[in-house]
């Protein structure tokens, strides 16, 4: 059997992360492919919980303690959700990985890249996504962009101007170091020019392995 695409979707909070997850998931889905959509943290029920305190939680908590709370539900999430999908030739489509954690944790807390990368790297036995699509945008227009959809903020969008500026950086470092695994879209273009040059990366990570998927529309 073949193995499943594992694609992951990264960014700052207000890039439209889950607007091309949801375009991406329908396009496939029209094409016959099995799709898994989901997210970290809060991909499972355990993760569900554990995303109540890393994003929700009033008081504070310690950034070793964050990391490892992030690495914890990755853990989980790999191994129940996210392989088994794979092994069942799935396309997994999911709302962050281990790349927010080095940006947020590694960068954003002060962390260290390295450490981080390596603690994720255990948690999730290795695996790393097939694609990453990076949608970059600056902090001051998604947090304009967060502003506007008038919700309260989580504990980490809710961080100033200087940690926002890190986390992107990291990230934009990050997909520099793996040109061949990172696709980087500038976020303020058009929801459906993102899709479509997304939709181009997976079609031919597909038609490379299984050669039963043709080029995008």
């Amino acid at each position: 059997m073949t193995r499943g695409l594992f694609v992951t979707l990264e960014g700052g909070d207000g890039a439209g992360k889950t607007t091309q997850a949801q375009l991406l998931a329908e396009w496939l889905s029209d094409r016959g492919a099995s799709v898994v959509r989901t997210r970290e943290p809060g991909g499972t029920e355990v993760g569900a919980l554990i995303r109540d305190i890393v994003l929700h939680h009033r008081g504070e908590v310690a950034p070793r303690a964050e990391a490892l709370l992030y690495a914890a539900d990755r853990a989980h999430h790999i191994a129940t959700l996210v392989r088994p999908a794979l092994e069942r030739g799935d396309v997994v489509i999911q709302d962050r990985y281990l790349d927010s954690s080095v940006a947020y944790q590694g960068a954003g807390r002060v962390l260290g890249r390295d450490e981080v990368r390596e603690l994720s790297l255990w948690a999730a036995e290795g695996l790393l996504p097939d694609l990453t699509v990076l949608l970059d945008l600056d902090p001051d227009l998604a947090r304009s962009r967060l502003d506007a959809d008038d919700k309260p903020f989580d504990r980490l969008e809710a961080e100033k101007e200087v940690f926002h500026a890190a986390v992107r950086a990291e990230f934009l470092a990050l997909a520099t170091a793996e040109p061949d695994r990172f696709l980087v879209m500038d976020a303020t273009r058009p929801a459906a020019e993102i899709a479509g040059a997304v939709r181009d990366r997976v079609a031919g990570l597909l038609e490379a392995r299984s050669g039963d998927v043709g080029a995008a529309d």
